[in-house]
């Protein structure tokens, strides 16, 4: 794709309904479907502390039955369509995406208001869900990674920060939940207002808008709004805080190692994004996961990963590893991590970084799905219509300089958390790593 023939004021249509809901729409004629993809503001920052998991659990009963259509029905409804529908919970919001034959959006618009709007929170359903909930909670209470990825949120992020939580809550915080609870949090916080619809596909984009205005445009908010949360600061670790979760009867240890880090709408975002590249993701996973697996064989895998968001996502080290290796593994992150901090990238790391980066949007673009992926994040962080055409010139634009400086502003190879999960304390001892 060139310039001009990626998504931009162009070709993206957007109108703001009167009850708030922003909707946007691109078509796409060279394929017979359509997406659905948005988002509304219920996801777990509103969890009560003692009801963890209440936002997940409400965005997952939505389908399992409306006022209109009991769960068979509406499955039926899909399969005899051949169409699709998801919503799922996350931590800001409630996201939901759905495809059809381009000829079927009315009904898939339909049924998202249905469930959005209308459900029915039936009893049996809701035990059956809960079941299901509770059951995956426990198989991945076994999973090694899992477990030391949930510890280390635990410690990066202060007490009562919604980020320290389990999204998707604990066995005995989703066993808590009523069915009362989860009608009153749909109450509460199922509103238009900042509710975000994208529509790509084979349909004309002032048809596509007009779809949505019918089927979500009298959807009425109530007259006192829950108010939005401010998403919570996370201060730089003034220690290192460790934990060690042993787990009998494991074969391989879990380490996740590292800090909050920057949102999406940090200035330094796109800067911490390259050195994030060049420290744990390019070719090998890059430098860490060079020295560490490659070099040193001390990893099954090491990678960094630093996700954006509203607020400050982690930016961290994950790596799998024989017990026997991991304070050897956790001493080779942070001398690569000392080094990053000391000299910066290269820049032959750099130019190849900003190539990747600047190189795979085009391929995320190549489906409907990827397109209203790219649309719904550049609605959501407020980056306008033409972010995807001036993208290349925002990655060429950062230095070596920018990159050093973003990692220095987060990274510290001696102040970090970190999570260990595995069958025995590395040392022999009972505290601590």
């Amino acid at each position: 794709m060139n310039g001009t023939s990626l998504p931009g004021p162009h070709d993206i249509a957007r109108r703001v309904l009167a009850n708030g809901i922003v909707v946007l729409a691109r078509e796409n004629p060279h394929a017979p479907s359509v997406v659905v993809a948005g988002s509304l503001n219920a996801g777990s920052i509103f969890d009560p502390p003692e009801r963890a998991g209440l936002a997940a659990f409400t965005a997952a009963a939505l389908l399992r039955g409306t006022l209109q259509r009991d769960f068979a029905a509406i499955h039926e409804l899909l399969e005899s369509n051949g169409a699709s529908l998801t919503i799922g919970g996350g931590v800001h919001s409630t996201s939901f995406s759905g495809k059809s034959l381009a000829e079927d959006l009315p009904l898939l618009l339909d049924l998202l208001s249905d469930s959005l709007r209308n459900p029915s929170f039936e009893p049996v359903q809701v035990e059956r869900l809960r079941g299901e909930i509770v059951t995956g909670l426990k198989i991945r209470e076994q999973d090694t990674r899992y477990v030391a990825s949930r510890a280390f949120r635990t410690l990066a992020y202060s007490d009562g920060h919604p980020y320290g939580r389990p999204m998707g809550g604990t066995p005995q915080s989703v066993a808590a939940i009523s069915r009362d609870d989860l009608v009153a949090f749909h109450r509460q916080h199922y509103d238009p207002r900042g509710m975000i619809v994208v529509v790509v596909g084979a349909v004309a984009p002032e048809e596509a808008l007009d779809a949505v205005e019918r089927a979500l445009g009298d959807w009425t908010a109530d007259a006192a709004p829950a108010a939005l949360l401010p998403v919570p600061g996370a201060p730089q670790l003034d220690r290192t805080r460790t934990e060690f979760v042993a787990m009998p009867g494991k074969s391989q240890t879990d380490l996740v190692l590292g800090v909050p880090g920057p949102s999406r709408l940090a200035p330094e975002w796109y800067a911490a994004n390259l050195a994030n590249h060049i420290l744990g993701v390019f070719g090998m996973y890059g430098r860490i996961g060079a020295e560490v697996r490659e070099r040193r064989g001390l990893a099954y895998y090491s990678y960094s990963r630093l996700d954006g968001g509203l607020g400050p996502g982690p930016w961290r080290v994950i790596a799998g590893v024989n017990p026997v290796h991991v304070e050897q593994t956790i001493a080779a992150i942070r001398a690569e991590i000392r080094r990053f901090l000391e000299a910066g990238p290269t820049s032959q790391e750099l130019a190849d970084s900003k190539a990747n980066f600047i190189g795979r949007l085009p391929l995320q673009l190549e489906d409907n799905e990827g397109i209203a992926g790219a649309i719904l994040s550049m609605e959501r962080y407020g980056l306008g219509l033409d972010y995807l055409q001036r993208y290349a010139s925002l990655i060429e634009a950062i230095s070596e300089a920018d990159v050093l400086d973003a990692a220095r502003r987060y990274l510290d190879p001696d102040r970090y958390a970190l999570a260990v999960a595995g069958p025995a304390l590395p040392d022999g001892g009972e505290e601590g790593v």
